[in-house]
């Protein structure tokens, strides 16, 4: 079978959440014996060059980057006010990334051509004209329902109305653009669900998947357990979720535990954590290798308070079987049993009795890790998602040629 990929953004490298839910897509669909060709956007935002990609990882995908200028344009962005179209997506609108697509589709005959993330929908029109494939939708997340969980956090009135408009336009557009593809393989229970209420598209949830043998669990912690976060920090819930942390919760969590230290590592940091003060906060920033500073720390702290999909970093802890708090936010989209293969906290005061618990009896959080450990072998196996994925591609179109080889 032959799948094109089409991405918001380069599937690798894979360091943070969405080049990481792709390339999972891709090495899946790879290691199954399927043929993958990719097209993707790339951006000054996230840039990356060919020269830096593997020989084989071209070969075998044919990758392809695109430039497409997304950068927020003060002026275009004003006169969206106006409008009702949605300057989220009216940004990824491209003539060369249309032309190359549709290049792409005279040459070669495609069975599914899968768009990563909503972003990449206004292409639909184009793959129609030129392609008989299955078209899926990779839902990473309900677009809008981030926008409108920030907008409900933001106090500077004027920029809380310029974002529920921003929401309320891309709602009005994500809502639309999933009736006109033949699948939505959202990345959670919950995502699936709320496209079904919405549309009769054929909806399925596929999470995100590693292979459990790459990531090899250490449960001894020795000491007081290492607290730590680690994500893109130019995602905005991950940046909210940080902040809310540190000026609500520390605080509270240092009355309880006065050597209290949150190791924070990602890419993107933001200056107000560059030039952050406090004894408390070890302000990493980027590191060469996310699983290793993972594996060298014993709880991970995710206090996210918006967001939609599935939280891609929670999941590689407790691949690495790593005890993970978090908030209800958090944990959506992940099958767990409370208090046993996670924690949740949604306040600072069950923020901080939980760190006390854990730092005081650090078998605990061995313990939760181990249950993490055991979910991630049984639901999230890469393996175990790609045959449920092929399974859905042929149940979208049982009359078509799709093939498993």
């Amino acid at each position: 079978m032959k799948v094109l990929l089409l991405c918001n953004k380069p599937p690798y490298p894979a360091v943070e959440g969405g080049p990481m839910a792709m390339n999972s897509i891709v090495n899946g669909l790879l290691e199954a014996g399927h043929q993958v060709k990719i097209l993707a956007v790339n951006s000054k935002k996230y840039n990356v060059s060919l020269k830096d990609i593997p020989e084989d990882y071209l070969q075998r995908t044919g990758l392809e980057l695109i430039d497409v200028d997304l950068r927020v344009k003060p002026l275009q962005a004003f006169k969206n006010l106006f409008s009702k179209k949605s300057y989220h997506v009216e940004r990824f609108v491209s003539k060369d990334f249309t032309q190359r697509l549709v290049e792409v589709l005279k040459k070669d005959s495609y069975e599914v051509v899968q768009l990563e993330t909503l972003f990449m929908t206004p292409y639909v029109e184009a793959i129609r004209k030129h392609s008989k494939a299955v078209i899926v939708l990779r839902a990473h997340n309900v677009e809008h329902l981030i926008w409108e969980r920030i907008a409900k956090g933001t106090k500077f009135f004027l920029k809380r109305a310029y974002i529920k408009h921003l929401a309320r336009t891309l709602k009005n557009y994500e809502l639309t653009a999933i009736s006109q593809v033949d699948g939505i393989a959202a990345i959670t229970r919950k995502d699936a669900a709320y496209f079904r209420k919405y549309c009769a598209t054929t909806t399925i949830d596929i999470p995100y998947g590693v292979y459990p043998e790459d990531f090899t669990p250490n449960y001894e912690i020795e000491g007081q357990p290492q607290f730590y976060h680690i994500g893109s920090m130019n995602w905005i819930p991950n940046e909210e979720g940080i902040r809310w942390f540190i000026e609500n919760c520390l605080d509270t969590v240092v009355e309880k535990v006065p050597d209290f230290v949150f190791h924070l590592a990602g890419r993107n940091m933001p200056e107000w954590l560059k030039e952050l003060k406090n004894p408390h906060v070890n302000v990493i920033g980027e590191v060469p290798d996310a699983k290793e500073f993972v594996a060298n720390h014993d709880v991970a702290i995710v206090p996210l308070l918006s967001g939609s999909g599935i939280r891609i970093k929670i999941i590689e802890s407790m691949a690495l079987g790593k005890a993970v708090i978090t908030t209800m936010v958090g944990a959506e989209g992940i099958l767990y049993e409370e208090d046993s293969n996670i924690i949740i906290a949604e306040n600072k005061a069950q923020m901080a009795e939980v760190i006390r618990r854990f730092n005081e009896n650090p078998a605990l959080a061995v313990e939760v890790g181990k249950a993490a450990r055991k979910l991630v072998e049984e639901v999230y196996d890469n393996r175990k998602l790609t045959e449920r994925l092929l399974l859905f591609y042929a149940q979208i179109k049982p009359s078509s040629k799709i093939t498993f080889v």
